[in-house]
């Protein structure tokens, strides 16, 4: 059964204006421990590939606390949430802490969709609970 759903879309350049303005504060804020070495990798490589994987990040986190319906609040957290990617490419929510606590403890789980295009970032989170 389908306990909520989250969408959300980013401008690129609104990401790089903060980042602008924070600096490593920014992602160190939004990225958990694993996404922010990911980002600094391919921030090093080609800063424009850092750059959308932060917005996308950003975007599935947003999408993910609409599709829970607490919004960026407790018990979500930007760091609580991680969007990963299995062997395939496929991207994956995977949860820590209190978070992790409190979706488990509702029977729910999470699918997650991303994508970039030169200016924006979109994410789609379906969230279901286990009957």
């Amino acid at each position: 059964m389908i306990y909520g759903i989250g969408t959300d879309i980013c401008d690129v350049r609104r990401i790089a204006a903060t980042l602008g303005r924070q600096g490593d504060r920014f992602p160190q804020r939004v990225l958990s421990d694993a996404e922010y070495a990911i980002w600094q990798a391919r921030s090093a490589r080609w800063p424009q590939r850092g750059l959308r994987y932060l917005a996308t990040r950003f975007s599935a986190k947003e999408a993910f606390s609409k599709a829970i319906g607490t919004g960026m609040h407790m018990p979500m957290s930007w760091r609580l949430c991680e969007i990963a990617n299995l062997k395939s490419g496929k991207p994956v929510i995977v949860l820590h802490g209190g978070l992790k606590e409190w979706f488990e403890a509702q029977g729910l789980s999470a699918h997650v969709t991303v994508t970039d295009e030169t200016d924006y970032a979109a994410s789609f989170v379906v969230v279901e609970r286990d009957k």
